[in-house]
């Protein structure tokens, strides 16, 4: 698991690896699994998006403890259980140096601290996790808090990178943290460029693009020079997947053979969406995905034809 510690035992992502991930047999493809991947807990933003007063609102997320409380219940409940559960940032609302951060941050601990001992928790770090242009101190807090902020780890043979995508919108107070991060992203796609992994799969906070590769240049994406040398990266080295959140709806595209993913909130919606989850299978030859809400993945589970993909192989 990758978290803080809570009164419990939790893992935090360190040395740019997961040690619940750290054995070598985990380099080797051993058939089909799945994860779960969810995205903007953000305790404190419905109340704040609801006084319309998204910087200094935000001092009450009763309800995204519940929906939390919810998704890890929901979680727990899966047969088998998942590989791990992915959370792609904007943990909470409040913005470092801000008022309520410590709370929220202890309440959503408090709430993770639950899920199943068994399952790996993964955190990716969101622009209210480290605020919208990051330092080295708001990042030394997140590595402190929640563990490091860009990391790898293996799982039956793919090669998972986790980024931090604060350093591609405004690294202007950190720029040798986020050299420091391409340097290695360099080195771990050349792994996944000798094809020695079945798969390699991206996890950032902001999207590379909502719908389109050549979109104009939006809030909730990149900029497009940033996005088109990153995606060209990617592809190159044979990267399948970028899984996202940030825009609190659900998007995504392609771009030559990458698949974007942009997933929406577990807490505030901004769109038409329900507060959900999405479910991820990993087969030898694809990689196949589909969004829950809460309430259907609690109340149902997994649907036969995802349950089948892991059955064929």
């Amino acid at each position: 698991m990758s978290a803080a510690k809570v009164g419990s035992v939790f893992h935090r992502a360190r040395d740019r690896t997961l040690d619940a991930f750290l054995a070598e047999e985990e380099r080797e493809w051993k058939g089909p699994f799945y994860f779960i991947q969810g995205a903007d807990p953000q305790f404190g933003l419905m109340k704040a998006w609801s006084t319309g007063d998204c910087d200094h609102g935000g001092d009450e997320w009763g309800q995204e403890i519940r929906l939390t409380e919810q998704a890890v219940q929901a979680i727990n409940k899966l047969n088998p259980k998942p590989k791990f559960f992915v959370l792609c940032g904007d943990l909470i609302h409040a913005m470092p140096g801000t008022p309520w951060r410590k709370e929220q941050t202890e309440d959503l601990q408090r709430v993770l601290k639950d899920l199943d001992r068994e399952i790996p928790l993964v955190l990716v770090s969101g622009n209210h996790d480290l605020g919208n242009v990051p330092t080295a101190e708001t990042i030394q807090e997140f590595h402190q808090t929640w563990g490091d902020d860009y990391f790898s780890f293996w799982v039956g043979g793919v090669l998972f990178l986790v980024l931090n995508s604060q350093f591609w919108y405004d690294a202007s107070q950190c720029p040798a943290l986020k050299q420091a991060q391409d340097c290695w992203l360099d080195q771990q796609l050349r792994i996944a460029g000798q094809r020695k992994c079945q798969h390699a799969i991206v996890f950032q906070h902001i999207p590379l693009f909502l719908h389109s590769i050549d979109e104009d240049d939006d809030y909730f994406n990149l900029t497009k020079a940033v996005r088109t040398e990153l995606a060209d990266k990617l592809t190159a080295a044979g990267v399948r997947a970028v899984f996202s959140g940030h825009y609190h709806r659900n998007a995504g595209g392609t771009y030559q053979n990458l698949d974007m993913v942009v997933s929406s909130a577990i807490g505030c919606q901004l769109g038409k969406d329900t507060h959900g989850l999405r479910v991820v299978v990993v087969t030898a030859e694809k990689i196949v995905h589909r969004y829950y809400s809460l309430d259907e993945l609690s109340e149902k589970g997994i649907e036969d034809d995802l349950m089948e993909l892991m059955k064929n192989e």
